[in-house]
């Protein structure tokens, strides 16, 4: 079994960023120990944190951390106390210029609902039914990073926000979401609004030409309020979900809830720079120090970037399988109660992962914990 050498930026961020982290960190340095990787973790400020200590939401260093890792770990940013600073110094900017300076234009959300959790799924699914797909969200362009302007006072105030994409930016997200589409049930939803955008348009023009490179695939197009629909109807009809960056930034929070609690999904951002690995449930200032935001995401986001960035198949399915393993037992973070469950603190369900974790090494390789 290869053994992997590497250095893994962490940036806690703020809220319950750092709670989420340790136990994302801790995870990785079991998996390390028992299968003799060497994980090494520098720790770098962002967003909030990183504003009260750095006067801005990225500092160089940061940024320069990342660039030299091998891969990124975030656990969130933002919250209140920041909401009246301009857009330019939001926490929130800091996460957008890094994935910009990073050019790490895909975002990628798996979206599965756990054999355990199947009750707590608002669609109350039965055993026939499935959900398991990707959503492939463009991550480096679009409204978000288009020109933000607010002109007039006194209340004739006018705001404008620009939808800007080109025929590169589209064909690389969409090269990217066909080669996914490769490798699971060989098909693809492409989403946009093309009836009245005229960046749908194109989207939907180029996607199209890109589809003739994956002649296997099967693809379609949705409007996005048909997708928004189907994914409540027909969850199981979806494979891989590519979408531009704010319909992708709507969609995959309402697929979470399709699973049970947004804080259980992973993400992956990535493009030319490391990747960044982050749950996507938000720095939820109010739950910071209570010991109840859910690790289950975060320790995710970790098994997904052992998979996904270090190539590492089996050390990753020993993580996520720990997790099912102590859902299936009844434990429950307070995201997910259910009645007849067993309802635990955050802390406590790390060491319930941790405990599984070194009763099932055995049966992979001998290696002995802690050895």
């Amino acid at each position: 079994m290869k053994k992997v050498n590497k250095t893994i930026a962490v940036l806690p961020g703020d809220g319950i960023g750092p709670e989420v982290m340790h136990a994302a960190t801790t995870v990785l340095q079991d998996c390390a120990t028992e299968f003799g990787h060497s994980f090494t973790f520098v720790e770098l400020p962002l967003g909030g944190t990183a504003i009260d200590t750095c006067g801005s939401p990225l500092p160089a260093e940061t940024l320069d951390g990342c660039r030299s890792a091998n891969a990124i770990l975030l656990g969130a940013v933002g919250g209140p106390r920041w909401d009246n600073v301009s857009l330019a110094q939001r926490p929130e900017s800091g996460l957008l210029r890094l994935r910009q300076e990073l050019a790490l234009y895909v975002n990628l959300r798996p979206i599965k609902l756990r054999e355990s959790l199947r009750d707590i799924s608002p669609l109350k699914t039965t055993q026939e039914q499935t959900v398991d797909f990707e959503i492939v969200r463009e991550l480096n362009g679009g409204i978000y990073f288009g020109e933000h302007k607010t002109e007039g006072a006194d209340g004739a105030e006018k705001a404008t926000d620009v939808e800007t994409y080109t025929t590169e930016e589209i064909e690389r997200v969409a090269r990217f979401a066909f080669q996914r589409a490769e490798a699971r049930r060989k098909l693809l939803a492409s989403v946009d609004k093309a009836n009245v955008l005229a960046s749908s348009q194109l989207w939907r023009k180029t996607v199209d030409r890109i589809a003739k490179e994956h002649p296997d695939i099967h693809h379609e197009h949705l409007y996005v309020d048909n997708a928004a629909m189907q994914l409540i109807f027909q969850p199981g009809d979806f494979d891989v979900l590519l979408t531009s960056n704010m319909f992708g930034d709507i969609l995959s929070d309402e697929a979470a809830a399709l699973v049970g609690s947004i804080g259980l999904i992973p993400s992956m951002s990535w493009g030319y720079g490391p990747s960044l690995f982050e749950p996507i449930h938000g720095s939820a200032p109010s739950l910071a120090g209570e010991d109840v935001a859910s690790p289950i995401a975060a320790i995710l986001c970790a098994s997904m970037m052992l998979r996904e960035a270090f190539g590492l198949e089996t050390e990753a399915d020993w993580i996520e399988s720990a997790v099912d393993v102590v859902l299936a037992h009844g434990f429950r973070t307070a995201d997910i109660t259910e009645t007849g469950r067993t309802l635990v603190g955050a802390s406590r369900f790390l060491e319930l992962i941790r405990e599984e974790l070194r009763q099932s090494i055995e049966q992979i390789e001998p290696y002995g914990w802690g050895v």
